[in-house]
């Protein structure tokens, strides 16, 4: 008899974080669905879901893990005990969380009139990438700026998860996830909460 799981629906989500990449490639417009990978793991952690979407749902750990794990593309090593921490988690949250509000800015400023759209994907907060094959002119130029940012950033933190998938274990990534650290704070607050109304 046959030990292996039954696979259920959301062991293929990996699909969707694959199709997102995809699409922000021939349209950067698309890359607005990225917002879902935001607030759903949030909403779901301030309903008392805890980690749920992150062990369960979140489609970038399962590409990471089929990756490094099936392919065999990881060295599958212990990280670093620095990158385990919470001054490095929180850190990287906090730097990630102010290259986000002035990506935020930049789209404020294209939105107001005071820049123009600037038709570039860029790679670690630093490599611009030229992306302008694809017409945005029937939108906003502020709705095609924060596609770009966002697409920029969504792929910027792809690239460090297949890195630390790389050097070290598949799902590294997501012990500093930003989206997870958040989450486990709130479920942190939330639990601590609990135990002082008891």
């Amino acid at each position: 008899m046959s030990n292996k799981r039954k696979k259920k629906w959301n062991d293929y989500l990996y699909f969707v974080s694959i199709l997102y990449l995809i699409l922000g490639v021939f349209n950067i417009l698309f890359a607005w669905l990225g917002l879902l990978c935001f607030s759903i793991p949030l909403i779901i952690s301030l309903s008392g879901g805890g980690k749920l979407y992150c062990n369960n749902y979140c489609g970038r750990g399962q590409l990471l893990y089929l990756l490094g794990k099936k392919f065999n593309l990881s060295r599958n090593k212990p990280m670093p005990n620095f990158m385990k921490s919470k001054y490095f988690r929180y850190g990287f949250l906090s730097f990630f969380m102010i290259m986000f509000g002035n990506m935020l800015f930049n789209t404020y400023l294209v939105f107001s009139g005071i820049n123009s759209l600037n038709e570039v994907v860029t790679l670690l907060w630093t490599f611009k990438l030229p992306w302008g094959w694809v017409n945005t002119s029937f939108v906003p130029p502020g709705v095609a700026q924060f596609a770009f940012g966002f697409y920029s950033v969504m792929l910027t933190s792809t690239i460090l998860g297949l890195v630390t998938m790389v050097l070290y274990k598949p799902r590294s990534w997501c012990i500093y996830c930003p989206m997870g650290t958040m989450t486990h704070g709130i479920s942190t607050i939330k639990y601590n909460n609990k135990i002082k109304n008891i």
